[in-house]
């Protein structure tokens, strides 16, 4: 089984492209084939970017599908054109986005969300409903790119301490470059609540969609006295 991750910051480093995929390798033992879209070098960080993106995204993900891909995984937390795509393929298709949500919901009641937008994504909001508590942009951070600077690592943590200082319960990241920095198990220790990362969310659903399922296993039956009757 082989997931096609679709990475949306442009690079000619296939060690910078490979990283999410080199990222749930090793926590997931997946197989994985990362590329990336072309003619975004600052990823997706507005409707703009995100509009020019989509249908890169759609055309990356039908090439990964034919080179035998099983699942794809768009590798955003915004979850751009993940309509589109899962119209266009057969396989399944996983949102970082609404996979991190998910998990989130399951932690916690009380959702902080930390982005590089200046809201929260549609489909994270979509699925926190009420139990999104508030949203951050780490000061200074516009895109991916800002992320990766001291500056910017230290502007997340202090993101998430206010959030978390206003009640939050749970932090989920909403930018797969806060994946790339590796942030999260430093918020976790500092702060003291969990941090969801999108990336390794979806990786849970795509280990899920990447298994074959089990047949159910029925109850043997057992006498009066609770002994299993062969």
């Amino acid at each position: 089984m082989t997931v096609g991750i679709i990475r949306v910051l442009t690079s000619e480093d296939p060690v910078q492209v490979d990283g999410h995929g080199r990222l749930l390798r090793e926590r997931f033992g997946l197989r994985t084939d990362s590329r990336c879209i072309p003619g975004q070098p600052r990823g997706i960080h507005d409707e703009e970017s995100e509009r020019r993106a989509a249908p890169k995204i759609v055309d990356l993900a039908r090439a990964l599908e034919r080179d035998g891909a099983d699942t794809v995984l768009i590798s955003c937390a915004a979850d751009p054109a993940l309509a589109a795509t899962r119209a266009a393929l057969a396989v399944p298709v996983i949102g970082a986005g609404t996979a991190a949500a998910g998990v989130a919901l399951g932690l916690g009641t009380r959702v902080g969300v930390i982005g590089i937008r200046d809201e929260v994504p549609p489909a994270i909001a979509k699925v926190l409903g009420p139990h999104h508590a508030g949203h951050r942009r780490p000061e200074g951070v516009h895109d991916t790119v800002g992320l990766t600077t001291p500056e910017g690592a230290a502007a997340v943590l202090a993101a998430a301490a206010e959030l978390v200082a206003d009640g939050a319960d749970t932090l989920l990241l909403a930018c797969t470059g806060l994946t790339s920095i590796g942030i999260a198990p430093r918020l976790e220790r500092e702060l003291g609540v969990p941090a969801v990362d999108a990336v390794l969310a979806a990786g849970l659903l795509a280990l899920r969609s990447s298994s074959p399922a089990a047949p159910p296993q029925l109850p043997r039956p057992r006498s009066v006295d609770g002994a299993v009757r062969e």
